[in-house]
């Protein structure tokens, strides 16, 4: 009897293997094409911006018509990764399929135009908008719908960074502080690869990350470096504050614009004449755009925050300003990227005033900033040994895993629940929301 049952529930997996892999993959490859046209335009975009200057004068008329698109056409998606995770905790009719091709639209105008931003909330929005439309073709019931938005989340990250196993753990960890969806686990692995593999195929290609550090036996006690684990348990910290910092900033940022300023369609112009004024004070555009690398190749970017002298002191504060206002002011893109910007040149400057590998430090930021800023510690580490490899994962999980926690109750998407609060003496009635906790916090000053 007891055989009978085993043989049963083994079928039901081979069943339900069969029955997600049906619906996934037609979803993922569409995604992971989707991906690959937009990665494409993009670099032609900042390609055009380099070569043509004085576009970047025209981007707050750009805000201004993003702006117009969105309340034309957009209604919803202007809420875009929050309307994902929304639409997975409590449906309320469903992920509108224009969000993939206006979210694609807005990102190259916002990337054309020189607003700072990155690429993975397109990516997203651009999965979660065709898992679905592919869910009302369908006509999938809620739980499953609920699955396949996950794993539309999980394609479209795969493809952009080029990291399977992080868009897999990322679609799970991400809708709620202090808890992973397992049941999403098979269906988000099969979107992430296939999507990936898609992107590939279109020939795109990711860039590649290296770190050259290795570890000294005359360092390390029991091939341990105490003294590295003590610098990153410094840095984790700062990468944790950082990441406060970026989202509070960028929520303040839109809150104040919108009680301050009256007329609506003002706001991305107004923005978008700061994100100018900045760049000629500051005599530099290597802050504008994508930031992986820079139209000078000795400019700052996050590639050349690998290196020694690579970045400045402050590029980590200045990328983060630029895209606060870029985004906060209605711009579209994505954070990610900036993050990775901002959590590598800040590595770089720890690791240039302890003495700490540079290289090291800089892979730590890119990841633990993300990390804090995101609340997916765990898709963070993975994402260390999938971009910088494997020989430094202890590294990789104390700085994500600090950053994490310090980084408190907190993230760019407001729609995160909390599943378990990462203070247990806090009082928090669960389930809620980033959102809800910044609401009870600005009511009660």
């Amino acid at each position: 009897m007891q055989s009978i049952k085993k043989s049963f529930e083994q079928y039901s997996i081979a069943n339900y293997l069969f029955k997600w892999t049906f619906l996934v993959a037609p979803m993922a490859i569409v995604v992971g094409s989707f991906v690959a046209l937009f990665l494409w335009l993009l670099d032609k975009v900042t390609q055009f911006r380099w070569q043509n200057g004085w576009v970047i004068y025209c981007l707050p008329f750009a805000g201004i018509l993003i702006y117009f698109l969105y309340q034309k056409i957009g209604k919803k998606t202007e809420a875009g990764n929050n309307l994902i995770i929304d639409e997975i905790h409590e449906p309320d009719g469903g992920v509108p399929a224009r969000m993939a091709p206006l979210v694609l639209f807005t990102t190259l105008i916002t990337h054309l135009f020189g607003g700072s931003a990155g690429r993975e909330g397109t990516a997203v929005q651009m999965g979660g908008g065709i898992a679905g439309l592919f869910g009302r073709w369908l006509k999938l019931n809620q739980h499953d719908l609920r699955v396949l938005l996950m794993a539309g989340i999980a394609a479209g990250f795969a493809a952009v960074f080029g990291t399977p196993v992080t868009g897999t753990v990322f679609a799970m960890e991400v809708i709620a502080i202090g808890s992973i969806k397992y049941d999403a686990l098979l269906p988000c692995l099969i979107a992430s690869l296939l999507a990936n593999f898609t992107c590939n195929c279109w020939g795109i290609q990711h860039t590649i990350y290296s770190i050259h550090f290795m570890h000294s036996d005359t360092n390390t006690f029991f091939g341990i470096d105490y003294l590295l684990i003590g610098k990153t348990i410094i840095a984790g910290i700062a990468f944790g504050l950082v990441a406060y910092l970026f989202g509070e900033m960028q929520q303040s940022v839109k809150d104040y614009s919108n009680r301050l300023i009256k007329i609506k369609w003002l706001i991305p112009a107004i923005g978008g004449f700061i994100v100018i004024g900045l760049s000629i004070l500051l005599n530099t555009r290597d802050y504008l755009g994508l930031g992986v690398t820079s139209e000078n190749p000795t400019g700052i970017s996050i590639v050349n925050a690998f290196t020694l002298g690579g970045v400045t002191s402050w590029s980590w504060f200045w990328k983060l300003v630029f895209t606060a206002i870029t985004l906060g002011t209605g711009f579209k893109g994505g954070e990610v990227t900036p993050l990775f910007f901002i959590g590598a040149a800040l590595g770089n400057f720890i690791a240039w005033i302890s003495g700490a590998p540079v290289d090291l430090f800089a892979a730590l930021g890119f990841i633990a900033v993300f990390a804090g800023a995101t609340n997916t510690p765990l898709a963070c580490t993975i994402m260390g040994v999938e971009l910088f490899g494997g020989e430094h994962i202890i590294y990789y999980a104390i700085a994500c895993f600090i950053a994490y926690y310090f980084s408190g109750h907190s993230g760019i998407y407001s729609s995160q629940r909390i599943s378990s609060s990462k203070i247990r003496s806090e009082n928090i009635h669960h389930p809620t929301s980033i959102k809800h906790i910044r609401d009870q916090h600005r009511n009660s000053k």
